[in-house]
Parts: C-alpha cells; sequence; structure tokens
C-alpha cells in the first residue's frame, strides 16, 4: 500500500469522521518507567478504531458494485457497529452476525445503527459460517473481517499516531482478526519510520501466536477470554503473512492483567477501556523492564465494555465470559 493509497483511504474516514488525539499521560510514564502515549481510537463516535475502515470498504463498494443491495458480517461488536455506522443513510442493508451471549451494550449498539441483528453459534467463528451462508440467501456481499480495504481505512490512525510522534521506539496493539496491526504497518512503511510493532494476543485466544510460531494458520478450539476483541480461534491467512513479516513479536496477556490495565487507564486517565482495548498497555507493562527508556505507545482500541463487566473490573475482579 502506498502512501497516496492510505491518504486516499484518510480522505475518506474524515468525511465522516475527526482524527484521534495521541495523549501522553504522566501516570503512565510513572507505571511503565518511560513516555507512554495512548492512541485514543476509543474517542471516535462508534467507540473503536474498526469504523475507519468500514467506511473505506462501503465507499468502494458503493462506486464499484452499485448493484449490490446490502452486506453481511460477522463481529463481536466493532467489526459490526463499523458497517452499520459506514451504511447509515446509503440505501444498503446492513445484517450482521454476532455469537450467541455476545455483548449486550455492543448489540444494542449494532441496532440502534441500523443493523438487523443475527444471533447464531458459540463464537465468532461459528457465527463467521452463518453470514455467509446469509450472505449466499439474500444475495448479500459478504464482508470478512479482514480485507484490503479495511486495512487502508485503519491505517489512517497509524499515520495520525506516527506523523504527531515520529521517534517512537515501540508499538502495542492488540490483534483480533489483524486488521489494526496490519494498518499500523502499512502506515509505518509508508511513512518511513522504524517504530518496532508488537502485537498482543489473550493466552486464552492465543491463535496468532501460536499460528506465527508455526509458520502457518493454526485453529485453537476455544477463545474464551473477556477481552472479546481478540476471541478469535481462526486466523486469516492474509493477516498472518503481513504479522509474520512486520511484526517483531507478539505478547501474550491473562484476562487478569488486562483488567488491571483497565483499572490503570481509568486512575491515570479517567478512559474507559474495553478488554482488547487495554491489552496493548497490559503487554506494554508487562515488558516494561526491557524498554530500557525507548519511548512506547499502545493502541487503545476500543471502549466498548458492557457495564456489568465493567464494575466487576473496577472492584478488582476479572470478569467471566460466558
Amino acid at each position: 500500500m502506498t502512501r497516496e493509497d492510505l491518504e486516499a483511504a484518510r480522505s475518506v474516514v474524515y468525511r465522516r469522521l475527526a482524527p484521534t488525539p495521541q495523549l501522553a499521560w504522566p501516570l503512565l510514564a510513572e507505571a511503565a518507567g518511560t513516555a507512554v502515549w495512548a492512541k485514543h481510537e476509543n474517542h471516535l463516535m462508534t467507540g473503536a478504531f474498526k469504523a475507519r475502515g468500514g467506511l473505506v470498504y462501503v465507499d468502494r463498494l458503493r462506486r464499484e458494485r452499485p448493484h449490490v443491495r446490502g452486506i453481511v458480517s460477522a463481529t463481536r461488536g466493532n467489526h459490526g457497529q463499523s458497517l452499520a455506522f459506514a451504511t447509515r443513510g446509503t440505501g444498503l442493508s446492513c445484517t450482521i452476525v454476532v455469537p450467541h451471549g455476545n455483548s449486550v451494550e455492543k448489540n444494542a449498539a449494532m441496532r440502534a445503527l441500523g443493523a438487523d441483528l443475527v444471533e447464531h453459534g458459540r463464537d465468532f467463528d461459528e457465527a463467521r459460517v452463518r453470514a455467509a451462508e446469509i450472505a449466499a440467501e439474500r444475495g448479500f456481499e459478504m464482508v470478512p473481517s479482514f480485507h484490503a480495504d479495511l486495512v487502508r481505512g485503519v491505517a489512517s490512525y497509524g499515520l495520525e499516531l506516527f506523523e504527531a510522534v515520529p521517534d517512537l521506539g515501540v508499538v502495542y496493539a492488540p490483534i483480533g482478526l489483524g486488521s489494526g496491526i496490519c494498518g499500523l504497518a502499512a502506515a509505518r512503511a509508508a511513512l518511513g519510520v522504524r517504530a518496532e510493532l508488537v502485537g498482543v494476543v489473550s493466552e486464552n485466544a492465543p491463535a496468532y501466536k501460536l499460528s506465527v510460531e508455526a509458520g502457518r494458520v493454526v485453529p485453537t478450539n476455544s477463545a474464551a477470554t473477556f477481552a472479546d476483541g481478540m476471541a478469535v480461534r481462526v486466523p486469516s491467512e492474509e493477516a498472518l503473512a503481513i504479522i509474520r513479516t512486520e511484526v517483531a513479536r507478539i505478547v501474550t496477556v491473562s484476562d487478569e492483567e488486562v483488567a488491571e490495565a483497565m483499572r490503570l487507564l481509568f486512575r491515570a486517565t479517567h478512559n474507559v477501556a474495553e478488554g482488547a482495548g487495554a491489552a496493548a498497555l497490559a503487554a506494554l507493562l508487562k515488558e516494561r523492564t526491557s524498554l530500557a527508556g525507548r519511548p512506547a505507545a499502545f493502541v487503545l482500541s476500543g471502549g466498548n465494555v458492557d457495564t456489568p463487566w465493567y464494575r466487576t473490573v473496577l472492584e478488582g475482579g476479572t470478569p467471566v465470559p460466558a
């Protein structure tokens, strides 16, 4: 992806969304022992970075395939909100499939944005199978959770971060299906910066770490983490190829470490983070002794956490997924 590709995508994003800040919080620096910037994707209207990619995907779809009547996709929430937001007011129908037991508040947000919500399966990967079936039944476009358009769109947050703080030593980002960290890689290459990229996964959903180590897609049997944005059992082959080339390493974090990072973010910045949104900070803190004073950043990828779970976290506990 060239600089021109990413700038064109950024112009699409900025028709509907404003850039988000990257802020250096003193209390986070104190905890990490080095300067730390948070990239606040939780400040977007949908509460998560995914909205950027949805806008670029839908823009291309409407220009190149105007005959398409609707789209369908699977999600744990933020990708679905992205597509519902992007299709709002366009005349495109948007159907989103979520697993049973999905976030009640993310489901409500998707419906409020106009999505036709379907509940199916035990987890994201089973919901994805049903989404493909619905696409065939209704003649809709099946939108994957990893696609070049999504990467181009979310790369706009990488451009913002690296333009604002070009001398970063390391950036930590959570890995769901991979568009976020691959967008960072694309932005880093386009701008020619040298920051090290570190991916973060849940120790309860380690498919990407296992796949990187094996050099091929390695599915897992479960992904039982309350950091639902990282609850993926089957990695994307396309994302894995990029991650193997562009990401220095992948760090695993426990649900307890994620919950503590959520509490720290609230104490230090009064920002709300969902599990996946705090995972990158959890990994940064886990590696703080090896940062050696290098300026670091992490992607606070989203703040869409259900109230009961967040109450549990603030009271010192760790939510247990159903």
